[in-house]
């Protein structure tokens, strides 16, 4: 059943902030910049073209997506996804990525076993202020540093922090509503964080539970346009100190994991499942009663980035959730 999207607390306008500009070598240099970031972009697309899964649209749901086009993502992207559906952009004060926690129980997962400061989270995550610290791995630099350089950089989406000097200004983030106006459902939920030292897009995406078939629990499914789409679907995980995770290390098409889709003429994409890069979220609740998530990016057995967030409630989310906790009936 869709959640009703709560049309109060709602603003229907979606801003997007121009990145401030990054420096590109002109002259013979800018040359072949032009040319790097040409090849690797259509390398990956014809990559996926050759050896990506043919599937006619409608035929396997939980692909379903919106695709980005070539060219500029960033924050726009909401907006031209709700131009292109007819839907309507709504930023609630108190929206979630998940509306409720427990449309993730299965066989395997139970959400009741997971504390409730990480439930919160994910119920109300605009309600959150987000801290962000990386590591990269001197293995994996380079490799995030021709995709971020090269090609997210160019469509402002996915832009990995190389550098722990780009967050030690910290990181914005927003929940965006898409609304179906006939029906009041939210049709997507996305997430939108920004680099606040250039305004760079590290994450426009869009957030969504879905049943895949080789997995026994609903996953949690991340889109990210862009040419194309990559989807990541994420297995739940209860660990026995309450705290949340989530897995995208899946082995075979139909699992959890990376799939990258392009656009294969008007009823059909090819989708490549890549079971060399995998994620891992461990969401916690650390020994000061601080919300934590500790998330890794693995290619190829590698390490690649490593990153840790702190949320911390809004000073009036805190007073609203400390009015409702004193409220709720104490559980024995």
């Amino acid at each position: 059943m869709p959640h009703i999207a709560d049309p109060v607390a709602a603003n229907p306008v979606v801003a997007d902030v121009e990145p401030s500009a990054f420096s590109r070598p002109s002259g013979f240099l800018g040359a072949l910049y032009s040319v790097v970031a040409f090849v690797l972009e259509e390398g990956i697309n014809a990559w996926v073209h050759i050896t990506g899964k043919r599937v006619r649209n409608g035929d396997l749901p939980w692909l379903a997506a919106p695709v980005g086009e070539k060219g500029r993502i960033g924050g726009a992207i909401y907006a031209r996804i709700a131009q292109r559906e007819n839907l309507e952009s709504h930023i609630p004060a108190a929206a979630g990525l998940i509306p409720d926690f427990d449309v993730l129980r299965g066989p395997s997962f139970d959400p009741s076993a997971i504390r409730p400061e990480i439930r919160r989270f994910y119920e109300h995550a605009a309600q959150y202020h987000l801290d962000v610290w990386t590591e990269v791995s001197l293995t994996g630099r380079f490799f995030l540093w021709l995709l971020v350089e090269f090609i997210s950089r160019r469509m402002d989406q996915l832009n990995f922090p190389i550098s722990s000097l780009e967050v030690a200004r910290g990181m914005s983030s927003q929940i965006v509503q898409l609304i179906d106006p006939q029906t009041n459902a939210i049709r997507y939920t996305g997430w939108l964080r920004r680099l606040k030292s250039s305004g760079h897009v590290i994450y426009a995406g869009l957030y969504s539970t879905v049943r895949i078939p080789g997995e026994d629990d609903p996953c949690v499914k991340v889109t990210f346009p862009c040419r194309g789409t990559a989807n990541v679907y994420l297995k739940p995980v209860q660990h026995h100190d309450g705290s949340f995770g989530l897995d995208s290390s899946g082995s075979a098409f139909g699992r959890s994991g990376f799939y990258r889709i392009v656009v294969s003429g008007p009823e059909h994409r090819r989708v490549r499942y890549v079971k060399t890069l995998h994620e891992l979220f461990h969401v916690y609740v650390d020994a000061e009663g601080i919300l934590r998530t500790d998330h890794k990016v693995c290619f190829l057995g590698i390490t690649i980035i490593r990153l840790h967030y702190k949320m911390t409630l809004l000073p009036a989310s805190l007073t609203a959730n400390e009015e409702q906790d004193a409220a709720a009936p104490t559980r024995t």
